[in-house]
């Protein structure tokens, strides 16, 4: 499977005429193929709306964006509101959970980081031997990395049901030392970023 993850800015105080434009034409959309999830910025860059779509492959992708297009059934008109759009094809980790819907909390984060060229391997393989108990604390909605965009990321997406509970459980890990991973000097970090995000009543996570 590959999960396209599509980032639109919008012009500010237009989120919301945005958001119930999709919600408008979500219903008819999702017949021809599933939304994983979708939200709007609420700590990060301002005036976000990121939606993720799974597909079994580029050449399926391709298939039903081109027949939803031709049946005028998508895309939402928010020409209007946008100020940029991004696009990225993210593949999973062997662990990851891949956006399965579920009812989670008022809270996801999406962190962002960027590796050195040939580290994310490594970075799979770290997470692999730790992540369990980490996961046991908070629910891993999504890990993996770009296969098309920006290359040499791992993007994992958290969900917590509040900014409280947030604070408490990562605090909780690193008292423990559950989390992060122990650092391994081999791994070159480059950047890192963060983004809190809220979903929306139509989205299947929550």
């Amino acid at each position: 499977m590959i999960y396209e993850v599509r980032t639109y800015t919008l012009k500010p105080g237009t989120v919301p005429q945005a958001e119930q434009a999709f919600a408008d034409k979500i219903e008819e959309r999702v017949k021809y193929s599933p939304l994983a999830g979708f939200w709007r910025s609420e700590v990060g860059t301002l005036n976000q709306i990121i939606h993720i779509w799974p597909y079994k492959d580029t050449n399926e992708r391709a298939r039903i964006r081109a027949e939803v297009v031709e049946k005028k059934v998508w895309p939402p008109a928010i020409a209007d509101f946008v100020v940029n759009m991004e696009s990225k094809i993210l593949l999973g980790a062997p662990f990851s959970p891949n956006f399965a819907p579920g009812e989670h909390g008022g809270i996801y984060e999406f962190r962002t980081y960027t590796y050195a060229t040939a580290m994310i391997p490594k970075v799979i393989d770290v997470w692999s031997k730790h992540v369990k108990p980490r996961m046991a604390l908070s629910p891993l909605i999504f890990a993996g990395y770009p296969d098309i965009g920006t290359l040499n990321q791992w993007v994992h997406v958290w969900a917590y049901k509040n900014m409280g509970e947030r604070e408490r459980i990562r605090g909780e890990a690193v008292a423990k030392g559950i989390w992060p991973p122990p650092r391994d000097p081999s791994i070159v970090m480059l950047r890192q970023e963060t983004l809190l995000a809220v979903p929306a009543k139509f989205s299947p996570l929550k």
